[in-house]
């Protein structure tokens, strides 16, 4: 009876140390209110950014297509969706029509990228303004609205046969417009620049699970619940 009431009484402070810990950590005790995950969410994702800069090698990618000349027609999801796609087509110098959702335009694929990866490029270092002031319209509906371009173009191309030049717009669009996209306004950081919290991070994890574990089992085991084979 003894054994079990010190089970018990184990489990008891395990539990209740596990509950205090599991409130602070939801706590606002870090810089700008945070709570713990909010803090490590920032930081996991800042060091996911740090290591997610492909512009450069993108831009060698698409230096082939350079004076590739190309006629595309592409339907747009909506009739806005197609005038939001005007401005950024003429910027990369190509000759734009556009009927409803239709879109035809005629230029050249290499400047075409090359000016989707400038815009990539600035919201990937978070100078979501100048895109903004480049167009007229908020960046982030820029950068979806060359999401909408690139994804279009990868299947008219594919259509035409031309599968090298496909490939390399599809590229784009998920290494470069996707990523810049999803990072925009996060801050990138290095692992080895916050190393001592990751790995404190990951212990902890692992402490704390483990810890709750034996919560459980204390618990069981002074209430006289056993598993037996």
């Amino acid at each position: 009876m003894s054994s079990q009431r010190t089970y018990l009484t184990k489990g008891i402070i395990l539990m209740a140390s596990f509950a205090a810990v599991f409130v602070m950590i939801f706590m606002p005790l870090f810089a700008g209110g945070k709570n713990g995950l909010e803090y490590l969410d920032n930081l996991y994702n800042s060091i996911s950014k740090g290591s997610a800069y492909y512009v450069p090698e993108l831009k060698e990618l698409s230096a082939p297509l350079s004076g590739k000349q190309v006629t595309m027609t592409m339907e747009m999801a909506s009739e806005r969706a197609a005038q939001q796609a005007l401005p950024l087509l003429k910027f990369s110098g190509a000759a734009v029509q556009s009927q409803g959702a239709m879109l035809t335009f005629n230029g050249d694929l290499g400047k075409l990228l090359d000016n989707c990866l400038e815009d990539a490029d600035l919201m990937y270092q978070n100078k979501g303004a100048q895109v903004k002031d480049k167009y007229g319209m908020n960046e982030r509906q820029a950068l979806h609205t060359w999401w909408a371009i690139t994804k279009q173009m990868d299947k008219t191309l594919k259509k035409q046969t031309l599968f090298k030049e496909a490939q390399v717009v599809a590229t784009v669009s998920k290494k470069g417009v996707e990523t810049s996209y999803n990072f925009y306004g996060i801050a990138p950081k290095k692992i080895s620049e916050k190393i001592g919290v990751v790995v404190f991070s990951l212990v902890f994890y692992v402490v704390y699970t483990v810890w709750y574990g034996f919560a459980i089992m204390f618990l069981f085991e002074g209430l006289g619940l056993r598993l037996e084979h």
